[in-house]
Parts: structure tokens; C-alpha cells; sequence
């Protein structure tokens, strides 16, 4: 094997002529030493030459260290063919304790962490020099306090080269336990007093906003609300007031009656997140129901007028007077049921709890179309219905684009729409969004997922033409 193949697999590399040379000087040492013990043994001369030869033995040895100290005993990297530390290859090692992909030596990262600590005097402090060890810069800190300790939430800025491992284990040698970590972004830095006042202020203005103000205030969790009023002849599971917190599931007395369950499985709730989670809710049943009263008036290509809003429970009557000029296929392919139930989902659908509506009007103020987008726990649904008389104009599309802005601007990973494969005019509604489309179909029923990339950028006017 030559020695830049042995350099590549990282073996040290001996040169033979080293060799050669430390074996001659061995043999003339030893014959060095014999001629001096002849010459002190048998010559007249004997003890002087002991006593030089001691002398300059001494004053080699302190000349020899004297010149190791400055220069060093390592020999060049080109002489022994080791590869600098940059070049050698890593060995097998736990993906958890690698740097972070993506980031490159030099960087920061940022990190949320959670740890819990005993609730005594240094504890806090200990965990923080221990950061400080590991050049992690503490950005914020908040404490949830517990009854047998505290949970410290904090936000790091850690170097790009240090392992998440590392920070962990650091921080359970200063004590932290059930420790938990993942990566943050820059919407992070926004402190907790901020955070949790723009999410209030979102509130109060829109009642849609509650279970997306919950969501960005606990983290990824899963949130439902069930209705106060009993479902197939079962009555609701009761909540007090005050709400129930259950390690990783919050439930909570919705504003109108019902249940708002909140789960995050991966992580358990501290009493201090399940309080901020009870004053959201609270602000937004003392407000009452409530949407934006803002609208878009639209000229489509013939040259007809259409006013575009938002629409609640108030609407309830004139969808229903729509519905009715709607044909029986119309509503089938909207409901995917009988065609006589169709009333019936409409308190549900226009109420700001469950999601978002827009609804079409006339220049006479009737509805001509509706377009839903709901809640569904972790997923989002959107769903359309427009009059016989007013489709093939662009209306659905122009619906379809405004719900997958708000969509996008609620931080909605993916939109799904259920459908006929014969709806085809939902089909090139959705393909006409420009946005990467899965398609799932089973006995008949059509699944088209639109997956929203954070830099997506979705028409609001489409081929409408905005008037004033």
C-alpha cells in the first residue's frame, strides 16, 4: 500500500529511512561508550576524562531541551502524511450528535429549549454557565413554575458546529431533566409579551382567528372543537369553566358552549401555558361573535359587478334562498350527500369558530356563491359552491385564490378540497393555483391536496379586475 493510499484512509505513514537512521546512531552510541570506558579503565587520564565527558554531557541535554521548547518535537504534516483535522474523515457516530444540516462552521443556530430544574437557590445559575461553557448565548428565558420544580423555556444562539447532543448532555449534567429542543427561526426572537399581544389583538378583530392565535401560542399541537349541542343522540362531554389541564391535552369551555380540545403530545403543557390558552379564550367569548366588515367589489369579464366579503352566521338565510336556486347536481356535488341536508351544515360552515367564509353578492345584494375554509385539526379543507347561473364566469376561482391566501397567511402547510372526479370545474379551479397538487380518489370521491410553500405567492385578482 503506498502511503497516499494509506494517507486516505488515515494511517500514519513511517518512512523506512527513519528507521535506518535511529539504528545507526543506536550502534554508534554503543560504540561511543565502549571506547570511553577502555580510555577511563586503562588510560592515565582516566577521572578527568569522566569529568569532561559528564560536563558535556550536561550541556548537550540543556541545549537539546532549550531547542525542543522553541521549535517543537512535531514533525511537518507533508514528512509524517497525516491530513489536517479539516480533511480527516469522521467515524460512525449517532445522527443526533452531528452538527445541524445546512449550517456551516462559523454560523450561529438557533434553538428552543426546554428543561426542567429544581426549585432552590444556583440551579438556574449552574445551567447557565454550563450553556456558557459551550459558547451558547442565552436570548430569552421564560419560567413555567411547577409544583416540584421549574421549567425553564429558553432561546439559544449556539454555534454551527455544536451539536444539539452536546447542548443536551451539558444541560443534564447541570441538572436539567426531561429536556426537549428544536430548531427556531427568526419569529422567535419576537419576546412573549409581543407575541402574546398581537395574537390578542388578532382575536378581538376576527373570531376566525382564535383556534390559529391557540395554535401559535402553544406550539405544533392539534386543536378541535366539538359543539354544545348533542351529535347522533349523544350529549357533549361536560368542561368546567375553569377548564381541565391533563398533562399533554388542554380542554376548554368554547365561547358558544361547546369543547375546545387542544393535544401536543411530544410535549406537556405547563399551569402557565394552559392560563395564557384560558385568557385567550376568554377574551374572545366576551367579544362575541365578529368578523372583518371589509369587501372587494370585482367587475368580471362581461362587465357584471361582484362584491366579495366576509359572511357569518348573519348569512344563514340568504345561503339558503342560493341553495335554492341551486340545482340538485349543483348541491350534490358540493355535499357529497342528500341533497336535502344541504341547510342543514350551514350554521356550522358560517361560523367564525370553525373557519372562514367569503360569500359573492350581486349589485342587488343576493349571495351567488360561497367559499369555506375550515379547521380540520391539523389539515385545512376548502370548499366552494356557486349558483348554476353565475358558473364558468371565474367566481370559484377568484374564491379559491383569496381562501389559499389566507391560507398561506395563516401558516397553513397544505389545503385539501373533496369533490366528484366529475367536478371539473373544481379540478381546473385548483390546478389553476399554480401550487404542487396530490390527488387521492376512492369510489368515486376526489381528494385534491395543494401543498403552500412559506414563499407561495397566490392571485388575488386572478382574471377578475379589481374596481376601486
Amino acid at each position: 500500500m503506498s502511503d497516499v493510499t494509506r494517507a486516505k484512509h488515515g494511517r500514519p505513514v513511517h518512512h523506512w529511512r527513519r528507521d535506518v537512521i535511529e539504528l545507526a546512531a543506536l550502534f554508534t552510541a554503543v560504540a561511543v561508550a565502549d571506547a570511553v570506558a577502555n580510555l577511563v579503565g586503562h588510560g592515565p587520564d582516566g577521572p578527568e576524562l569522566l569529568l569532561v565527558s559528564a560536563v558535556l554531557l550536561i550541556a548537550t541535554a540543556a541545549f537539546h531541551t532549550w531547542w525542543s521548547r522553541r521549535h517543537g518535537h512535531a514533525p511537518p504534516t507533508d514528512d509524517t502524511g497525516a491530513r489536517p483535522a479539516a480533511e480527516r474523515q469522521a467515524g460512525p457516530s449517532d445522527p443526533s450528535s452531528q452538527q445541524p444540516a445546512g449550517v456551516t462552521p462559523g454560523e450561529s443556530t438557533l434553538w428552543r429549549m426546554r428543561t426542567t430544574v429544581k426549585d432552590e437557590p444556583g440551579s438556574l445559575a449552574v445551567l447557565c454557565a454550563a450553556l456558557a461553557e459551550l459558547r451558547v448565548d442565552i436570548l430569552s428565558l421564560q419560567t413555567h413554575p411547577l409544583g416540584d420544580g421549574t421549567v425553564d423555556e429558553f432561546l439559544l444562539r449556539a454555534p454551527g458546529d455544536l451539536a444539539v447532543a452536546e447542548i443536551t448532555r451539558a444541560v443534564s449534567r447541570a441538572g436539567g431533566t426531561s429536556t426537549w429542543t428544536e430548531r427556531a427561526d427568526a419569529h422567535d426572537l419576537v419576546d412573549a409579551p409581543t407575541r402574546v399581544l398581537g395574537l390578542a389583538t388578532r382575536t378581538a378583530l376576527d373570531a376566525a382567528e382564535l383556534p390559529l392565535a391557540l395554535r401559535q401560542l402553544l406550539g405544533r399541537c392539534t386543536i378541535r372543537q366539538l359543539p354544545g349541542a348533542p351529535v347522533a343522540g349523544r350529549a357533549p362531554e361536560g368542561v368546567p369553566v375553569e377548564g381541565v389541564l391533563e398533562d399533554t391535552v388542554l380542554r376548554l369551555r368554547a365561547p358558544e358552549g361547546g369543547v375546545i380540545t387542544v393535544e401536543r403530545p411530544y410535549l406537556p403543557f405547563t399551569p402557565t401555558e394552559f392560563a395564557r390558552a384560558r385568557a385567550l379564550v376568554e377574551l374572545d367569548a366576551r367579544l362575541g361573535p365578529r368578523v372583518p366588515g371589509s369587501q372587494d367589489v370585482l367587475t368580471l369579464p362581461e362587465g357584471s359587478d361582484i362584491t366579495v366579503r366576509r359572511a357569518d352566521t348573519g348569512d344563514v338565510e340568504a345561503a339558503k334562498a342560493m341553495q335554492e336556486r341551486c340545482s340538485s347536481r349543483t348541491l350534490a356535488m358540493r355535499y357529497h350527500g342528500p341533497v336535502g341536508d344541504a341547510d342543514r351544515y350551514l350554521n356550522h360552515l358560517l361560523s367564525p369558530r370553525f373557519g372562514r367564509t367569503l360569500a359573492v353578492q350581486t349589485a342587488s345584494g343576493r349571495i351567488v356563491g360561497l367559499g369555506h375554509l375550515l379547521w380540520d385539526g391539523d389539515e385545512t379543507e376548502v370548499a366552494l359552491l356557486v349558483e348554476d347561473a353565475w358558473q364558468r364566469r371565474g367566481i370559484g376561482a377568484e374564491l379559491l385564490r383569496r381562501l389559499v391566501g389566507m391560507a398561506v397567511e395563516a401558516g397553513c402547510e397544505s389545503v385539501y378540497a373533496v369533490t366528484q372526479s366529475s367536478n371539473t370545474g373544481m379540478v381546473a379551479a385548483m390546478r389553476g393555483l399554480g401550487l404542487p397538487l396530490d390527488y387521492q380518489i376512492e369510489e368515486g370521491t376526489l381528494v385534491i391536496t395543494a401543498r403552500l410553500a412559506s414563499q407561495a405567492q397566490v392571485g388575488l385578482e386572478g382574471s377578475a379586475r379589481r374596481k376601486g
